[in-house]
């Protein structure tokens, strides 16, 4: 009989400390204060010790639940979000109940790239003081992924959602947030910011190993870029860890910023960065948005490299090629003596620019610099028409800058070049019959040409001849 009584008790505290570590959990990325997207329907998910128990999902916005069954431990489903609101809560009911509270509806975008996205006002922007203090914006959000590499894909990352305070701000991605900050000005959605970046990373790490290391081009070009003890090179590592484990929250699209470490490999960046934007895409499973900053000049060596000019070059040429991309061009607001240029709130709002007309239909904004559109070729000269240039070109400065020309012996000499209505006429006394054009085609060029509304046209070049 003692021996029953003991076995029931035994069996008892089993079921209860079993009870007691029972448990539902989330990712990091469904947490409090969290920006759900609006207009669309949203993937919750998570996991569970109670392998095949029923999971429903309430929000507040309709108190509709929806269920589902959990598999081997794991559940997910889909919500429907209403337009912009909040703020809500969401409720997780299974063995147990989780509420994640101060949950906005609006517009998400994930910020990605290396350090210029990566860089805080704290460690530098123009009037710092003055933005951080001014930073009280309850419905900008921010969520930071903390920068770790995996060598296969993760399902969570660590991480949390913040509002946009001045103790927040000061400690986030300037771009980013000046990004979010022009689109609320302008449409007052709450704007959900999710920043995932590591300074100094090449391009191979944020894009799935498979894909790098199955194109023997890509793979070779890979081993090129010099590896540092302080951010990951190889391919898949940042991607593993950081973009994986996101790619079930619903977003709007991406704003990017790298490309300055690919000066090593620059070749490769015409087919690594369009190759970056559809694994995204494909992981998301949306052709989402992708824009992207043009990175700034900057002296790395000799004032006439090319290597940062290439890859520039490729990032034009992803723009051209790729739908749904745009590209903020940073040529006036560099600093050739600091790689980490300060002027932040430029960038976001050029980013903005091309969200407001693409994806929010203000088309009464210009969102792109006058972009190369093709030449003629007339006896010694050459003229160049241009995209985004319907109301015109302009100038700042006595003469326009940073024009080359050359043959067929494919030597390029500077060269002079004048405003004709919507066309650039150039020309150069060293090149009798002239073939091709370049223009700020160098790693610190400083071009000074622009349409009416002060955005400045990329660099560019008119041949398509192999770079040596």
């Amino acid at each position: 009989m003692k021996k029953s009584i003991k076995f029931f008790l035994v069996v008892v505290s089993l079921c209860f400390v079993q009870e007691s570590l029972a448990k539902i959990w989330l990712p990091s990325i469904l947490s409090d204060n969290m920006v759900l997207q609006q207009n669309s329907e949203v993937t919750i998910w998570g996991w569970t010790t109670h392998t095949s128990e029923k999971i429903t999902v309430i929000g507040s916005w309709d108190n509709e639940g929806v269920t589902t069954e959990a598999y081997q431990g794991t559940w997910s489903l889909k919500i429907k979000t209403p337009k912009s609101g909040g703020p809500f809560t969401l409720k997780i009911e299974g063995h147990e109940a989780i509420e994640i509270q101060n949950v906005l509806i609006g517009e998400v975008w994930i910020a990605s790239g290396q350090s210029n996205m990566q860089w805080t006002p704290t460690n530098g922007l123009l009037n710092a003081e003055e933005e951080i203090k001014n930073a009280n914006f309850p419905n900008i959000r921010f969520f930071q992924v903390d920068q770790h590499t995996a060598k296969f894909p993760q399902e969570n990352t660590p991480g949390k959602w913040m509002e946009c305070t001045p103790e927040t701000m000061k400690d986030f991605s300037s771009v980013a947030y000046f990004f979010a900050r022009n689109i609320q000005d302008r449409l007052s959605f709450p704007m959900g910011m999710i920043s995932s970046n590591w300074g100094g990373t090449p391009i191979e790490t944020w894009i799935p190993s498979e894909l790098i290391n199955g194109d023997m081009e890509l793979k070779k070009a890979a081993t090129k870029v010099e590896e540092k003890p302080w951010w990951p090179n190889d391919a898949g590592l940042a991607y593993n860890a950081m973009i994986h484990p996101l790619s079930k929250f619903n977003i709007a699209g991406c704003i990017w910023y790298q490309g300055e470490s690919n000066r090593q490999n620059p070749n490769s960046y015409y087919k690594s960065f369009p190759l970056l934007i559809k694994s995204w895409r494909d992981l998301w499973r949306k052709d989402f948005s992708f824009y992207f900053a043009q990175i700034a000049p900057f002296k790395y060596g000799k004032m006439d490299a090319i290597d940062a000019a290439i890859v520039r070059d490729a990032q034009l040429t992803t723009m051209l090629h790729v739908p749904k991309t745009g590209m903020a061009v940073t040529s006036d607001i560099g600093n050739l003596e600091n790689i980490h240029p300060i002027n932040k709130q430029e960038v976001g709002k050029r980013l903005a620019l091309w969200a407001l007309v693409n994806d929010y239909g203000i088309r009464k904004l210009v969102e792109s610099g006058p972009i190369y559109k093709s030449m003629k070729i007339n006896r010694n000269k050459i003229i160049l028409s241009f995209d985004h240039a319907n109301n015109g070109l302009i100038k700042k400065g006595k003469k326009l800058t940073n024009f080359k020309v050359a043959g067929t012996d494919k030597v390029f000499y500077s060269a002079k070049a004048k405003i004709e209505g919507n066309t650039i006429v150039v020309y150069a006394k060293n090149v009798k019959n002239p073939k091709a054009v370049r223009f700020a085609f160098t790693d610190t060029a400083e071009p000074n040409l622009y349409n009416t509304e002060g955005l400045p046209v990329p660099a560019f070049r008119t041949d398509s001849w192999k770079f040596e």
